[in-house]
């Protein structure tokens, strides 16, 4: 391992200098950038201090670009380049070396790549060495996954580089990350000499920024340039070298130029603090890009670049104890990462599971097994999780795996053309421009059909970005080299939704309701639309590209797609059934012949005769949704039921039935199914007699038991017939008044004698005016003061100063 400062010479120097090495044996060196724009500057860089061309002893290769020969030695490629290397020739013939550079950036690629290695050298190639090579990284960690492998600390040349802090503050939106980054390089203009490199989130800041910067700043003395990865090369070149004309500079960069990268002439760094990451959801199969704070590691690289020709200054637009929060290091990409393309060169190198590699960070289980849940649906692994011949054609071709899945499937259908273009326009930036631009992908391809047939000045007519255009077109045409050339006399037979359905069949969307926007995909999530938007009408999408959005994901790229073109790509897909289904609207029991695909309803028609069993299931679901309450209850059957609960409380060794609401909602199928044949709506429910229900729970011995021991009514000494109510747990309540019970000595009581009521004594007007258990002490007691109350409240009544020797009676006095 070797670790040294920024600016030390690492990328440069220490491939030449371990060239003639003698364990090197002629041997070539293999070393990893993490970017295509690194890869390229460092070869030219080797080559110019060899005096030679690139292409010679060193060489580069990238995707679809390489710069090699028969003589090359030192071959600087990027990660990607390095994994499908090893894959073709899992020996790496010829190799001697292979070195990872700027590895603390922890990229996913550079992970597997190195697991790679790590398996070749323990099965195929003892020989091979590596060498890991970071300003900033936990040696430590490193150096225990290498066998304890020793590390070289260099000490590199850097100037002191003043640091200044800001203000800080909670993220802002882009335009205003912008003004204040634009309010600080003006700053620095008139504090500070020399360059200005200023570091931002992405490509919309930097657009921003020198927006603001245009309209203040003279071009005849200072340059302007912005660096991101979607630049062209000559646009990125140009970036990085001193102005032609000895103007001075402003480079407006995302975190590409953090590392790897030699930007002369700087002497201010600018840093905003930000940097904009995919954040991948397992859960929903989505990523999100989320701008969050720097690293301490990166706040030191970047710093680090104002130190690098002599003493800088840096100005940190954040608070000194916003910096003290700072994470030491950034997490790895593999740890929040869509794992897709890992996944299937695991399973193209023979391992199913993580478990079978050294992994500095092993891969999480859940975004794992999301990745294989999606190579299985595209074809490309089988149920044991083993690469299928399918997925060895999409492993070798240099695009996502769903991209892949989606140019191949083109080449059936003669539909190369359109792939190509279709798989460009995901792999780069969005070509067109505006804030109120449409998500139809469409709009794309016909902007890119206006640059190539009518130029630049035409599609920039459309919002179209022309140095996007012609990315576009460049990797279009270089993804035709891995196709077979079509047949261009029979035309394309597939549209652009229904290729972009074989790259993302769990982002089928299918229009929910009437409105406008709001869909349903495949995979059960839902997604949005702006309602102003002219793909909000369709009713299905091929969605390819959303994020994953707090509730439901915002739709970015999409294409519409015909409901017959779905039955027809996914005929193997289908399920056809039968749903017997509770239909909360209507509330009843829908039947229904369905044609799935996954978890959208394509069509549905009514099943004439569905099953007996599945109509009563259906039913029962209907009535625990909707509770029991929905059922015909009848006051005499709700007092069935509490007489019985109460027989059961206080008999509870006596085998009384449950038939409290909560037991009966769960016991539907027990003692309500038997009734309900030729039911399938609440309306139908309404029918059934509960209180005969209900009393088919007891044999003849319990009803007789309940009736002599749990009555509805009993008989009081006037001679009426009064209601108990009943309360399980509770003794029951005789409201009763108080004249028809004079001469009665002792309280009431139920359940064999052991119960005894509790007796609410009513006034004339049906007021209780005692509440008792004790009968007998309230004649002696309490009666004679209720008696005063009552003698003048209602004089007419007889109220007589005996209640044992006074007649009961129901009338206002009793008769003579």
């Amino acid at each position: 391992m070797l670790s040294a400062p920024p600016g030390s010479g690492k990328t440069t120097v220490a491939p030449l200098a371990l060239l003639a090495e003698p364990w090197l044996a002629g041997r070539t060196i293999l070393m990893l950038e993490p970017r295509r724009l690194a890869a390229r500057m460092a070869a030219s860089f080797m080559a110019r201090q060899l005096g030679e061309e690139v292409g010679q002893t060193v060489g580069y290769r990238v995707r679809f670009e390489a710069k090699v020969s028969a003589s090359t030695r030192v071959e600087v490629v990027t990660e990607g380049v390095l994994t499908r290397r090893i894959q073709d020739d899992p020996e790496l013939s010829g190799v001697g070396l292979v070195i990872f550079d700027e590895f603390h950036e922890r990229s996913l690629q550079g992970d597997l790549a190195l697991a790679l290695c790590l398996d070749v050298m323990g099965g195929l190639r003892d020989d091979l060495k590596l060498l890991i090579m970071s300003a900033t990284l936990d040696t430590g960690a490193v150096s225990r996954l290498l066998d304890n492998a020793p590390v070289v600390m260099g000490a590199g040349q850097s100037y002191p580089v003043g640091v200044e802090y800001g203000r800080g503050g909670q993220l802002l939106q882009p335009r205003e990350i912008a003004k204040q980054v634009a309010a600080a390089i003006h700053k620095s203009l008139t504090e500070q000499p020399g360059d200005i490199l200023a570091f931002l989130p992405g490509a919309a800041e930097i657009r921003f920024t020198q927006t603001l910067l245009n309209t203040v700043l003279s071009p005849a003395e200072i340059a302007i340039h912005p660096l991101y990865g979607d630049l062209s090369l000559g646009a990125q070149t140009a970036a990085v070298q001193p102005d032609r004309e000895g103007k001075r500079r402003i480079i407006l960069a995302t975190p590409i130029a953090e590392t790897s990268i030699t930007i002369e002439g700087i002497h201010t760094v600018v840093d905003s603090g930000w940097k904009r990451s995919p954040q991948f959801d397992p859960n929903s199969g989505l990523s999100r890009l989320t701008t969050q704070r720097i690293s301490r590691a990166s706040a030191t690289q970047r710093a680090g670049r104002a130190g690098r020709l002599g003493p800088g200054y840096c100005y940190r637009l954040w608070s000194l104890g916003e910096d003290h929060g700072l994470k030491p290091f950034d997490p790895p990409e593999i740890l929040a990462a869509d794992l897709s393309q890992l996944v299937l060169d695991l399973a193209r190198w023979g391992v199913h599971a993580p478990e079978g590699l050294r992994w500095l960070d092993p891969p999480p289980a859940g975004h794992f097994a999301q990745a294989q849940s999606v190579l299985l649906a595209l074809g490309s692994l089988d149920q044991q999780g083993r690469i299928t011949p399918l997925g060895k054609k999409m492993a070798e071709l240099p695009t996502h795996p769903r991209l892949a899945h989606m140019l191949l499937s083109a080449a059936k259908h003669n539909a190369t053309d359109l792939a190509c273009d279709l798989a460009a326009l995901l792999s780069e930036r969005d070509i067109i421009k505006g804030r109120e631009r449409s998500a139809d992908i469409e709009e794309r391809l016909h902007a890119l059909a206006v640059f190539r047939s009518d130029g630049p000045a035409a599609a920039k007519a459309l919002d179209a970005d022309t140095d996007g255009c012609r990315r576009v077109v460049q990797t279009s045409r270089q993804l035709r080299e891995y196709l077979p050339k079509p047949d261009r006399s029979k035309g394309e037979e597939v549209s652009a939704g229904e290729l972009l359905a074989l790259a993302f069949p769990d982002r089928i969307g299918q229009r929910r309701g009437e409105g406008r926007g709001q869909y349903k995909l495949t995979s059960g999530r839902g997604a949005v639309l702006p309602a102003h938007d002219r793909l909000a009408s369709h009713e299905y999408l091929a969605v390819a590209e959303l994020d994953a959005g707090k509730i439901e994901g915002r739709i970015f790229l999409a294409a519409p797609l015909a409901k017959e073109s779905l039955l027809s790509l996914f005929a193997d897909r289908l399920q056809r059934e039968e749903k017997v289904s509770w239909d909360e609207q209507s509330n009843t029991v829908k039947a229904q012949r369905l044609v799935r695909l996954d978890e959208l309803v394509l069509e549905a028609a009514p099943l004439a005769k569905p099953s007996a069993e599945a109509v009563l299931s259906a039913l029962l679901s209907g009535i625990r949704s909707l509770g029991l309450t929905t059922l015909p209850w009848s006051d005499k059957a709700r007092e069935l039921q509490a007489r019985m609960e109460s027989m059961r409380a206080w008999q509870p060794e006596a085998g009384w039935p449950e038939v409290s609401d909560g037991c009966l909602l769960e016991s539907l199928e027990q003692w309500l199914a038997p009734y309900l044949p030729g039911m399938r709506s609440v309306e139908h429910l309404k029918k059934l007699d509960l209180f005969s229900i209900l009393t088919a729970r007891l044999d003849w011995q319990q009803q007789s038991q309940l009736e002599r021991e749990a009555p509805s009514h009993l008989t009081v000494p006037s001679g009426s017939r009064i209601k108990l109510r009943y309360i399980p747990g509770e003794p029951p309540v005789l409201a009763v008044r108080l004249q028809e019970m004079f001469g009665l000595a002792d309280t009431p009581k139920v359940c064999n004698n052991t119960v005894p009521v509790l007796l609410h004594l009513l006034s004339p007007a049906q007021r209780p005016m005692q509440i008792t258990q004790d009968l007998r002490g309230f004649w002696e007691g309490t009666y004679h003061e209720v008696k005063k109350e009552l003698r003048g409240r209602y004089p007419k009544h007889h109220w007589p100063d005996d209640p044992w020797q006074a007649k009961a009676t129901s009338r206002i006095k009793p008769r003579k």
